[in-house]
Formats: C-alpha cells, sequence, structure tokens
C-alpha cells in the first residue's frame, strides 16, 4: 500500500519553482523516503533512480568527472532523449554511499539545472564530514519523520475522521472516535512498513517481525556512526539499554548502569542524535524569545518512534487494555509521541522541541514543552490531572509575558480561565491527545477569541 504523505506538497512546490535547487530528503532509514520520491517521480515523463547501495549505479559518479558528461550518460542509458532533460527527474537514493555524488550536486545546479534531481539518505551528517567541498547554497534540504497521526488516518481508511481533525475547534461527535484511533496509532507508531502490516492484518502479534527487524538494522548500522571500536560498544549499549531511561532525564556518567565516561557516552548519543535514531532534548530556563537552549542541565530522550519504544518495553499488550494512556510507563509515552507529532511537521529544518525547567533549592519545577508561535513562548503540559495540579505550569505563568497556557490531556477540547496561587489570571486551552499536528491552528484560535480585558 502507499501511504499518501504530507511532505508530497513540499515536493510538489519544489518542483515548481523557476530556480530549482537540487533536493536533498534527509531522515533516518525506513520512515519512507524512497517510497514517497517513488511516487512523485509519477509527476514526470521520465525518471532516473540510482542507489548508491549498488555498486553498478555508485560507479557512475567515479567514473565521470564531469557533470555534462556524467548527465548525458545516465540519458543515454535510461534512453531519454537531451531536450526532455527539463521532463526528467534523476533520483540518488543513499547518496550517503558516496562523497562523489555528494559534491557533484553542486555542479548538476549550476551546469544542468533543466534536470530535476533529489537525493536521498540517511546518516548525512558523517558523509558530508568527509566531502572536500560540499555545496552549501546549492542544494534544499528538506527532513521526514515517520507516519504522522493525520497521515496515519488516511493510510488506515479513516477519510471522515482525517477531515473533522482539521475543524477548528474539533467537534464534540468526532472526539470519541479520534480518541480511539490515536490510541492505536500510540501503540503502534509510525514506521510505513509496520502501518502497512497492521492495515493488512490489524494484528498486534504481526507487527513484532516488522518492529524487531527494524531495530536490528539500525542496530547493524551502529558501525556506521561510530569512530572506533570503544564507541561501537557504547552505541550498542546506549540502543540496548536507552529505552529504560524515558521517563526521566538522563546523565552520561555511567549511563544504563555502565562504567562508561561522561565525555566517551556523550559522544557516542551525539553520534545517535545525528543519526536521528535516538535524540537529546535539552532544556531551556527562558520564557521569552530567544529560547536559548542549557547544554549544561541533563536532556531527555527522544526515540524517532514511539512504537518502536513500545516494543522494546514490552508495552503493546498492556496499552491495549487501557483507556487513558496518560499513566502508561510512568506517564512517558504520551508525551513521546505527542513530541514525536510535533517534530513530524519540521519539514524545513531540524527543529527540535525545548522543555523548560526552572532549578531552584526545595523549589524545582519543570513544564512538558514549549511551543513559539508569533514570538510568543507558549508553555504546554501533557497529562491528565485537575488544571490547578499543574504547578510547573503556574511558576511558567508567574513570570510570563502573556496569560496563554495550553495542556494535552484525553478530555475534550475546551478554554478555561484560571488564578496562579499569586493571582494572575490567564487562559488554558485543553486539548485533546490527537491535536498535536494542529497545534498552530489552535493557538491562532486561542489568541485571537481569549483576550484579558
Amino acid at each position: 500500500m502507499n501511504i499518501h504523505r504530507t511532505i508530497l506538497s513540499k515536493l510538489l512546490e519544489w518542483k515548481m519553482r523557476s530556480r530549482r535547487k537540487p533536493l536533498i530528503l534527509r531522515g533516518a532509514r525506513q520512515v519512507g523516503k524512497t517510497t514517497v520520491v517513488k511516487e512523485f517521480s509519477k509527476s514526470y515523463k521520465h525518471s532516473i533512480h540510482l542507489n548508491l547501495e549498488i555498486e553498478d549505479h555508485k560507479s557512475f559518479f567515479s567514473r565521470f568527472n564531469k557533470v555534462e558528461t556524467l548527465v548525458e550518460a545516465l540519458l543515454f542509458d535510461h534512453n531519454i532523449l537531451s531536450s526532455e532533460k527539463n521532463q526528467t527527474l534523476l533520483f540518488i537514493d543513499e547518496i550517503q554511499e558516496s562523497t562523489d555524488a555528494i559534491s557533484m550536486l553542486r555542479y548538476l545546479y549550476e551546469v544542468e539545472p533543466e534536470l530535476h534531481v533529489i537525493a536521498a539518505g540517511s546518516l548525512l551528517e558523517h558523509s558530508m564530514g568527509k566531502v572536500k567541498s560540499f555545496p552549501v547554497g546549492r542544494v534544499q534540504m528538506l527532513y521526514m519523520y515517520p507516519v504522522n497521526f493525520p497521515e496515519f488516518l488516511q493510510a488506515v481508511g479513516q477519510g471522515l475522521a482525517h477531515n473533522e481533525l482539521s475543524q477548528v475547534p474539533i467537534k464534540d461527535f468526532a472526539h470519541p472516535s479520534l480518541l480511539n484511533w490515536f490510541h492505536r496509532y500510540c501503540i503502534i507508531g509510525g514506521m510505513p512498513e509496520v502501518i502497512a502490516q497492521f492495515v493488512e492484518s490489524n494484528s498486534i502479534a504481526d507487527l513484532i517481525p516488522i518492529y524487531q527487524s527494524i531495530w536490528d538494522t539500525y542496530k547493524e548500522d551502529v558501525v556506521k556512526y561510530a569512530s572506533n571500536e570503544t564507541e561501537v560498544r557504547i552505541i550498542k549499549h546506549i540502543i540496548n539499554t536507552a529505552h529504560l531511561e524515558l521517563d526521566t532525564r538522563i546523565k552520561f556518567q555511567n549511563f544504563g548502569n555502565s562504567s562508561f565516561k561522561s565525555r566517551e557516552v556523550g559522544e557516542a548519543f551525539r553520534n545517535l542524535d545525528d543519526a536521528k535514531i535516538i535524540q537529546l532534548i535539552y532544556p531551556t530556563t527562558d520564557t521569552e524569545l530567544p529560547l536559548r537552549v542549557n547544554l549544561k542541565k541533563a536532556p531527555r530522550l527522544q526515540f524517532l518512534d514511539t512504537g518502536i519504544v513500545n516494543y522494546e518495553l514490552n508495552l503493546q499488550s498492556d496499552l491495549l487494555s487501557l483507556n487513558d494512556f496518560s499513566d502508561a510507563y510512568r506517564g512517558a509515552i504520551i508525551p513521546h509521541i505527542i513530541t514525536q507529532e510535533m517534530m513530524s511537521l519540521n519539514f524545513d529544518k531540524v527543529k527540535k522541541p525545548q522543555f523548560w525547567v526552572r532549578e531552584k533549592t526545595q523549589s524545582s519545577s519543570e513544564v512538558d514543552l514549549l511551543y513559539t508561535y508569533q514570538n510568543k513562548v507558549f508553555p504546554i503540559e501533557i497529562k491528565s490531572g485537575k488544571a490547578g495540579k499543574l504547578r510547573s505550569l503556574h511558576q511558567f505563568i508567574e513570570v510570563s509575558e502573556h496569560p496563554y497556557a495550553i495542556r494535552f490531556y484525553a478530555g475534550s477540547f475546551s478554554v478555561e480561565t484560571h488564578s496562579t496561587p499569586s493571582g494572575k489570571t490567564f487562559f488554558l486551552m485543553n486539548l485533546p491527545y490527537y491535536l498535536a499536528t494542529q497545534l498552530e491552528g489552535y493557538i491562532d484560535y486561542f489568541i485571537t477569541n481569549y483576550r484579558l480585558s
């Protein structure tokens, strides 16, 4: 099955530009990069697909050092007339396998602008460091993530639910069904191969071998992230134990009950972060722009996909019996999937979320997420408790320049007026979990319709 991906609209925008640069589609392995470009290639009269893990395909870039000759050879090999270059898509898959191919992107832009060029790859950070002349300013980047909830609804044939999801505010009658489908999405996650199997069999048990295969692939790739054997061992240890630290902020020193040093663990984590498999999310202590990341404070972990986390934690059967996932794995699963959802919309650049901390003696506070919109920083809590118990959110509002706060929970959409312990009035917008990808539209509605007199 083909899952309709939102990023297709970005590819179409790129295609229509008059000054089009070669496009690099980036993301972790198996998030659907190749599939989406193959689908996009149907909008062209001709397409050339090179997979640089295949030696014959890779050799084009070592045999020809002039871009004109390279393009001429590719067109000839695929029986395409030179006059039809502007109707042809050249797709260079797994481009991280050839530094020559990465370097050639610059000259494809400068010498062969009529040819439409898309490259895709994972682990590009590691390959780019080996390129003598990376084509800075000569390429465009787009980033791809696992399937998000709106895409999932379309994949499982819930077109009406998908359409209703975009309504602001959401209709009350749609809430039970959307929450039910979000729970299923939360259990299985967003890896395309997993979703395709779920659509076919509707069985969680049938998904286990696919999770195992995906996670094993990442483990096998570990040597590509490491600079020496010690780092290989540390990365393997992290991959095997990091899911157990999902509910807490981590320390590098002795991570996962190991004897590894802080510097070694930190370097290994940064390599995994580059690969987008396990990312480090750092806090800020700011409540206004600019939000400065505080690298001296303990980060928390964000995995590529919540379904893989559930598989590693053996949680999926337990989640099937829950009505509200806010308590699942000590409250860590719902914040993880909501963070994953929000990150899925960052097509144009890597934009990690941040959370807020205030660490003082006998008075620490932590807000789950921050979201920036129209020069305002909105605090977001993710929990099912009563508004009056949102102590950390109150601490943020006390020093915030605006009266708006957001809570994700299992309940229906609503907006309430509350006061902090010191008497500062603020508005609290309660959003069902499934609206994470719609957050910007809801914030616009929120600040337009609710103002202090």
